[in-house]
């Protein structure tokens, strides 16, 4: 059968542990293991799935097990995801029911050269009006 040359991922099987760290520059849809670091475009998560490291994708949509922190421009953590580790995210949605036992953040903006403005200015951006960064919840 001939591949979609637009659609390439690559997929990491159940039965399948992988020791060290792993890079795609496409999709990656990991139902396996890995215990070491991700980088890659795009991720999804399976519900059976450990990952046990740092995770760094443009978009992730995570359903398993993470120890680590994950860094994600678009991140879904669905109500089956057990996450041990910081969240950093440009915008975030999570399902009632999924478990995150670390700390959210939005992503670090651009960072100014000034060094004078080190106070409200600084501390207040990327917040909304009452202080919090802004996320959603699903239900």
């Amino acid at each position: 059968m001939a591949s979609a040359s637009n659609s390439t991922f690559s997929v990491i099987g159940s039965d399948v542990t992988i020791k060290g760290d792993v890079s795609a520059s496409v999709d990656l849809h990991v139902d396996g293991t890995i215990e070491g670091d991700i980088q890659c475009a795009s991720l999804v998560q399976g519900e059976g799935s450990t990952i046990t490291g740092g995770v760094k994708a443009e978009t992730a949509r995570m359903s398993g097990r993470v120890v680590g922190s994950i860094t994600a421009r678009e991140l879904v953590i669905l109500k089956s995801a057990q996450i041990e580790g910081d969240v950093h995210y440009d915008a975030v949605t999570i399902e009632q029911g999924a478990q995150v036992d670390g700390r959210f953040a939005p992503n670090a903006p651009r960072k100014s050269t000034g060094g004078s403005a080190r106070g409200e200015s600084a501390s207040a951006s990327n917040r909304s009006s009452d202080g919090d960064p802004q996320l959603q919840i699903a239900s």
